[in-house]
């Protein structure tokens, strides 16, 4: 190994730090939001999975045990939803910020 692959190597690590950096924006820009139960319950989540906004209908709300459970079912539905979509966004990101980074194997 002489210097000129050390400097490589040093730049590809720079690279790298700015792709993670970039990567982290990202995440806190990234928003989905989905629902469930015809749009009874709506959530929006971010990147980093945090639940930015719970919209429940308030017809989803009744006086019934069971419309208790069900609106529990449709709140967990749309949560488990909404962390899907922001791993599908994340996946599909990194596949297109590692395309520009060339290191073997990962493009």
């Amino acid at each position: 190994m002489d210097f000129s692959d050390l400097g490589k190597m040093k730049e590809m690590m720079e690279q790298a730090r700015q792709m993670q950096a970039q990567m982290e924006r990202k995440l806190s820009e990234t928003v989905v939001e989905v629902s469930s139960g015809g749009g009874m319950v709506a959530v929006r989540m971010n990147g980093r999975k945090e639940v930015l906004r719970l919209k429940i209908d308030p017809a989803a709300i009744g006086s019934e045990s069971s419309d208790l459970e069900l609106l529990e079912d449709l709140i967990t539905a749309a949560v488990n939803e909404a962390g899907r979509r922001v791993d599908e966004t994340i996946k599909a990101n990194m596949a297109g910020m590692m395309g520009g980074l060339n290191l073997p194997g990962l493009t």
